[in-house]
């Protein structure tokens, strides 16, 4: 049913969650899952000057995606899954739908942070940006999701 199967990761504990649940339908599957970090170099909320924050950002998500990314090949190894594992700059919730349609992709694989109220109506939610904009299925999987299965 699935070939290639995209898990966006930031190393949270939703995104954990999602990283279970893709892993599954993978070796189900016998698909390819694609494990993506993008480093946000989104600025347009900073009132400083961008260009003093540029190399802080990039090293900063680059150290956080080898840590993140070597989590989640160690656990498709663990799960026989094959891998590619790719770290992007840019705003997450486009550079995710790129991906998908670079790759491929038959399916997008999201954790949910569960931020409601006003902390949602100011942040927007990267998951519900990549639902409304994918071309493909996305599974939205929360930590209660994974907690329960």
């Amino acid at each position: 049913m699935y070939e290639h199967i995209l898990v966006p990761t930031d190393g949270s504990d939703p995104a954990a969650a999602a990283l279970g649940h893709a892993l599954g339908l993978a070796t189900q599957n016998d698909a390819i899952l694609h494990a993506l970090f993008v480093i946000d170099t989104d600025k347009s909320w900073l009132t400083v000057s961008r260009t003093e924050v540029d190399d802080a950002i990039r090293d900063i998500g680059q150290e956080t995606s080898e840590q993140v990314l070597g989590e989640v090949e160690a656990a498709a190894a663990d799960a026989g899954a094959e891998l590619v594992t790719e770290v992007l700059e840019g705003t997450p919730d486009e550079r995710i739908l790129t991906s998908a349609a670079d790759d491929d992709a038959d399916l997008i694989v999201m954790g949910t942070h569960g931020h409601s109220g006003l902390q949602r109506r100011l942040l927007g939610s990267v998951t519900e940006r990549v639902i409304r904009g994918a071309d493909v299925p996305v599974m939205a999987v929360s930590v209660a999701d994974e907690d329960t299965a």
